[in-house]
């Protein structure tokens, strides 16, 4: 049985399925104003990590992850550069699939934006106003913290601590607030920004409410876990739970959070180094799965160093996944070695200790090769498929290696002699070129290399 650590708890603890055999996960999903970077896919990988154990184990997963399509951000890159916003809005949350797919993340079950559950937080915010645990003011409406009971509980401080310099971000207060903690569930609109009619006039909901309505919305009362990165944790996780609190409503059982992800070779992330912080440009100077196995070998609630030494040692584990893949590619079918299995699971189960479960795929790898080496395909063929099984289970995909012929190799080798006079153009088209024909182009300051 699957146990995790809950935030709100600060324990490892069952993972307990409101409805046996499902379960109901909402991960908050991006705000839709720039191309994604490092920290967004360690959270969407994360998550897809948990997904794909789950339903392996036969658990049938239901993943919102919501769009943020109206925000401060948005409306400030509008205003910059003289773009309408839903404009940019649209172009970001294209790019943001994009990227999803390229690093094998799956795509959630239900993706609610935000624009388009307006009403819902109108509705939501009307009940707390009437119930008086929100207030009107001058720019907006706000909900009242001290109104919430156990209101701190993901910070694990009190109101009392916030205030007394203890807590975790500086709360400031505006002058018409009743306390300085007490945060906007919706913003009238200043002339010229986007807006919708509410009771209080026109404007557009607070970040902290869209994401209470429409897990709600989705999931209804009491979902199973609520996930996202640790930066969320306080304030943005802790003030949804504040308003459904203060509506009467069950809300998430379980609280995940991943941690950071940090520069491991302090020098400037850049895609002329290999070192790179935006996720698309990641996936065209590595192979995808490279940031995957990045992950696997880390805790989920750790702090994980991305360099370019890392990402190259990724893609060294991959090729010697995948040339085992082509070695065992000619064994027959059989019923994954039950032994290893059990060894994965007991890592998974473990607060998806995946650097555990890693070092039992690739012990199971090695002793699969050791007896092909010794003649023992009966063994082998045992351990192949729970190699195959656990990848599978982690979202690991396996690639058989495919000869690289003379011209490409050619084609490689002039990349990085544009590359070393400084003509990223002609760089650029060769990359482009084969990418187009179908290979996987990885440059690092070694060189290039290409695979299927």
């Amino acid at each position: 049985m699957l146990h995790l650590y809950d935030t709100a708890t600060r324990q490892v603890r069952e993972l307990a399925m409101r409805e046996p055999g499902r379960i109901s996960i909402y991960l908050c999903g991006p705000t839709v104003y720039g191309p994604p970077h490092l920290g967004h896919g360690r959270a969407t990988l994360v998550y897809d990590i948990l997904r794909r154990y789950l339903e392996w184990s036969g658990i049938d997963v239901r993943l919102v992850s919501n769009i943020t399509d109206i925000d401060d951000k948005i409306i400030d890159r509008a205003e910059r550069e003289g773009r309408e916003w839903s404009d940019i809005t649209t172009k970001c949350e294209n790019v943001w699939f994009r990227a999803m797919e390229g690093i094998d993340v799956l795509r959630p079950t239900d993706v609610p934006r935000a624009t388009e559950w307006v009403d819902e937080m109108v509705e939501m915010i009307s009940t707390l106003v009437s119930s008086g645990a929100a207030y009107s003011t001058s720019d907006g409406v706000y909900l009242s913290v001290e109104s919430v009971e156990g209101y701190g509980l993901l910070a694990h401080q009190s109101l009392n601590d916030m205030m007394t310099g203890g807590g975790e971000r500086e709360v400031f207060g505006a002058g018409e607030k009743r306390h300085p903690a007490d945060f906007a569930l919706w913003k009238l609109a200043k002339p010229g920004e986007p807006a919708w009619e509410s009771p209080w006039g026109a404007g557009r909901p607070g970040w902290h409410s869209e994401c209470v309505v429409m897990s709600l919305g989705l999931l209804g009362d009491g979902f199973d876990l609520h996930c996202g990165g640790q930066d969320l944790r306080f304030p943005h996780h802790e003030n949804e739970r504040a308003q459904a609190v203060a509506l009467g409503r069950e809300f998430a059982r379980h609280w995940m959070h991943n941690g950071f992800v940090v520069d491991a070779e302090g020098e400037k992330m850049s895609k002329s180094l290999g070192n790179v912080s935006n996720l698309l440009d990641l996936i065209e100077v590595y192979d995808p799965r490279a940031y995957r196995m990045v992950l696997l070998q880390s805790h989920y609630r750790s702090p994980v160093g991305i360099s370019a030494d890392g990402l190259k040692a990724a893609g060294r584990s991959l090729a010697g996944i995948d040339s085992f893949v082509a070695r065992t590619a000619s064994l027959g079918e059989a019923e994954a070695d039950a032994e290893t299995i059990a060894a994965f699971r007991a890592a998974m189960d473990d607060d998806l200790d995946t650097p555990k479960a890693m070092a039992v795929l690739f012990d199971t790898l090695r002793e699969a090769n050791s007896a092909l080496d010794s003649g023992d395909e009966s063994i082998a063929a045992g351990l192949t498929s729970a190699v195959r099984e656990m990848s599978g289970a982690v979202g690991l995909r396996l690639v058989e290696q495919v000869a690289v012929p003379a011209d490409v190799l050619a084609q490689a080798a002039a990349l990085d002699s544009a590359r070393a006079a400084k003509d990223y153009d002609t760089a650029d088209a060769i990359r482009a070129d084969l990418q187009e024909a179908g290979w996987q182009v990885e440059t690092t300051r070694d060189g290039t290399t290409v695979r299927r």
